[in-house]
């Protein structure tokens, strides 16, 4: 859908209403552009647009092919989610690129 539907042109997307309410974006600003412009092979303006949800893809990715192999194989699926660790440090680098993304010298991250 996003691929077909270009999310640069008003009207086919909801706006984000974390930026709608305060003006500053949250970190999945410009992910619906990036997965547009990585769909249409355009890599290095999904860069410009969210670099974290390029990094993400293809941790993305290794999950859910693990998921499917596992679904495939008749094994049960992983039900713990992980490290907590992990998690956390994910988190974390979620609010890092958050906070930065929203300060002067940060505006390179801005979508």
């Amino acid at each position: 859908m996003v691929a077909v539907a270009d999310p640069n042109e008003p009207g086919h997307y909801p706006t984000c209403p974390f930026l709608t309410l305060t003006g500053y974006q949250c970190p999945g600003c410009g992910s619906l552009r990036t997965l547009h412009a990585l769909a249409h092979g355009d890599l290095a303006a999904a860069l410009a647009l969210n670099v974290f949800t390029v990094a993400m893809l293809p941790v993305l990715a290794f999950f859910w092919t693990r998921w499917t192999l596992a679904l495939a194989r008749g094994r049960p699926a992983r039900v713990r989610a992980g490290d907590p660790r992990l998690i956390w440090g994910l988190l974390g680098l979620v609010l890092v690129f958050w906070v930065v993304r929203n300060l002067p010298f940060g505006a390179f991250l801005a979508a």
